[in-house]
């Protein structure tokens, strides 16, 4: 059951509103019919994993952001059953890959990365660089799940790395405002239970997702670097949530 004030019930509802405006705005209706069925396929497929573990049928909100998120993020131009297959993994990520009754990864970053692997298809993005939209709701999503030092590190390592790397190759530092892709920062990469939790860990785990992405993007791999950064430090996170608060140091000194 949707509930107005839970950070859950008001990310669906804005990611549906952003789709609706961005398939009339665009007049793309392949990418609205690719996210329904994105939604559809990951809502039935938990709920089916649910029953069969608890004997009761149940739609979760979880559910339907993975969906949404697959459909904004991997390419609409593409087969239904990739689309299909993508939230299916996704999903069952989240069920498979635990450690102490914990998903490890970011189900939808984990189902479209490894379904660009399989399928060799690619992402879209879709509203990546509405930053007038996106801006506004990410800083209210973020400060409601308490995520402000992730999108800070991450924010300041980031323009530090490529405006540098613009000086370096005599650019405009203005331009790198232009690609930073605001869907992920301020939608995927704060998904609260595959991020830390302790503030220190918070801010390790913003900066080694820019440090990432800077690195992969001098690659010349193709693979999405923004899924793969996200997904190394999700791996990571057991690491950093051991990171001491900075207040054992002082207290210890």
């Amino acid at each position: 059951m949707l509930k107005l004030k839970s950070f859950k019930t008001q990310l669906i509802l804005f990611l549906a509103v952003l789709a609706i405006f961005l398939s009339v705005k665009d007049k793309d209706a392949v990418f609205l019919s690719a996210l329904i069925i994105a939604v559809i396929s990951s809502l039935i497929t938990e709920s089916i994993i649910l029953f069969l573990k608890k004997n009761v049928f149940e739609i979760t909100e979880s559910s339907i952001i993975t969906g949404l998120i697959i459909g904004f993020v991997l390419s609409s131009n593409i087969a239904w059953g990739v689309i299909i297959a993508a939230s299916l993994i996704a999903v069952f990520s989240k069920h498979l890959i635990r450690f102490k009754n914990k998903h490890i990864f970011n189900p939808a970053a984990f189902g479209i990365f490894l379904s660009c692997f399989l399928f060799n298809v690619s992402t879209q993005w879709k509203g990546a660089y509405s930053w007038y939209l996106l801006l506004p709701a990410g800083f209210y999503f973020i400060y409601k799940i308490r995520k402000i030092e992730i999108i800070t590190s991450c924010a300041v390592v980031f323009v530090c790395l490529f405006a540098a790397q613009a000086l370096w190759q005599k650019n405009s530092i203005w331009h790198i405002f232009g690609y930073i892709n605001y869907f992920f920062i301020f939608i995927m990469m704060i998904e609260p239970r595959t991020t830390p939790v302790k503030p220190a860990a918070k801010l390790v785990f913003g900066a080694g997702v820019s440090v990432l992405i800077f690195i992969l993007t001098q690659s010349p791999g193709r693979f999405d670097t923004e899924l793969l950064s996200l997904l190394i430090m999700n791996a990571a996170i057991l690491l950093l949530e051991r990171i001491p608060h900075p207040a054992v140091f002082i207290k210890n000194s």
